[in-house]
């Protein structure tokens, strides 16, 4: 008798996936594209630092509100519809981009970004849950958010040398371009998987226990506590600080842009491959990155004078991991809800990271406005500034400390001690 051929596994669930993947690819491109062309924004409309901060603030903010709109689209049309219709508003708003005539219209277009943005990561994630194990997830999750964060790689080098060499329009157009061809890879290539719930009936059914359930409300605070910074430094901050505060040329903030990039690579998949194993403590691996990201704000924010290129470099590492730290917050609150929920509840716990840095980016510009009225701040003036990210960060881990007890009770989880865990 010879040997039992194994099974063939199908490449589908990987091609629908490729397909979320390439459209969430080219939304952090679209997203992150106005933190690369701030200063050129500044010559170009003539803006404050306080307006500058406006065209990101209104995008993300934008992005933030209509997380729980878009969870609950999710939940009643699936990531097919949303992904594609994501993609060509998000397309429409990049093309607006290159011929917008004033700051008016501009920030107008940047709502357009936000939105169309705003459909395109919770869907790309319930990819990975409708079409693979559930024990493959949070890796999966993990990798999905690494893939996407490659759109920084895109704005950061070839939409920044378009931008140098071609100009404004062009580089704009683009994105507008390559936006338009991933609606179609959405259209094509996305459709349900067999692990996904029928689709809700009544779009708000449930949103008040979705609301109300703690499990909701950790993810939320997880995700405040990993994204907040890293999203501060790369969507508006990163780049002003570097060159006029730190005093580095523009290829140099972006290749730390890019080493931004590398380090979700890297800790990516180990912060997956952790929270799999260790279900039961994933809110631990929250707050030491939390600690870490505390100390990397200190490294450049507590010294008086410019820091070399090797300790900014450790600064920018050093927050980065809390990009794929952020994701734990979605497995969090997938987790603690029923699956017919689970689009609606990952839309709330996506808000956390976006909706701190809103707040930050917006103070930022304010107190540099305040400390620099006449549009060159100082070093000192960027470490004032930048101290408030302190604010979030306070707040998402007391948030965990508050909500964790409840989410585990209302489980009915008890988690032993460590010494007697032995997965």
């Amino acid at each position: 008798m010879g040997p039992v051929p194994r099974p063939r596994t199908s490449a589908t669930p990987w091609l629908v996936w490729a397909a979320g993947l390439a459209v969430y690819v080219l939304a952090v491109a679209h997203r992150s594209s106005f933190g690369v062309a701030g200063l050129a924004a500044a010559d170009r409309f003539g803006a404050q630092a306080t307006v500058l901060s406006l065209f990101v603030v209104v995008q993300v903010a934008t992005y933030a509100a209509l997380q729980i709109p878009m969870g609950i689209a999710l939940d009643r049309w699936g990531p097919r519809r949303l992904l594609t219709l994501g993609a060509l508003t998000m397309a429409v708003g990049q093309a607006g981009m290159a011929v917008a005539p004033g700051v008016g219209v501009a920030i107008a277009l940047r709502v357009l970004v936000g939105s169309g943005d705003a459909a395109v990561f919770i869907s790309a994630v319930r990819l990975v849950w409708g079409w693979f194990d559930r024990r493959q997830v949070p890796l999966l999750t993990q990798v999905t958010g690494i893939v996407g964060q490659l759109g920084q790689v895109v704005s950061a080098i070839p939409f920044a040398f378009a931008l140098r060499r071609a100009g404004w329009a062009p580089a704009f157009a683009a994105l507008a371009v390559a936006g338009l061809l991933t609606a179609v890879v959405a259209a094509v290539g996305v459709r349900p998987g067999p692990h996904d719930e029928p689709p809700l009936r009544r779009g708000l059914a449930g949103l008040g226990a979705t609301l109300t359930s703690a499990g909701t409300w950790l993810g939320f605070f997880a995700h405040l506590l990993g994204g907040v910074s890293v999203s501060v430094f790369v969507l508006m901050w990163g780049v002003p600080f570097l060159v006029r505060g730190q005093g580095l040329t523009a290829g140099q903030a972006g290749m730390l842009l890019t080493v931004s990039v590398g380090v979700s690579i890297v800790t990516g998949p180990v912060v997956g491959e952790v929270t799999a194993r260790h279900p039961l403590r994933r809110t631990w691996v929250v707050l030491a990155v939390a600690a870490t990201t505390a100390a990397g704000w200190a490294l450049v924010l507590v010294p008086a004078t410019p820091r070399p290129l090797w300790v900014l470099t450790v600064f920018v590492v050093l927050i980065s991991v809390g990009g794929p730290a952020s994701l734990i917050g979605l497995d969090l609150a997938a987790g603690f809800n029923p699956p017919a929920r689970r689009g609606t509840a990952q839309g709330v716990a996506n808000m956390g990271g976006f909706a701190g840095a809103v707040l930050v980016m917006l103070a930022v510009g304010v107190v540099l406005d305040r400390r620099a009225p006449d549009g060159v701040p100082t070093l000192t003036d960027y470490r004032v500034a930048l101290a408030v990210v302190a604010v979030p960060l306070a707040v998402g881990v007391a948030g965990i400390l508050l909500t964790r007890p409840r989410a585990r009770a209302s489980a009915g989880i008890v988690v032993p001690p460590l010494r007697t865990r032995r997965t």
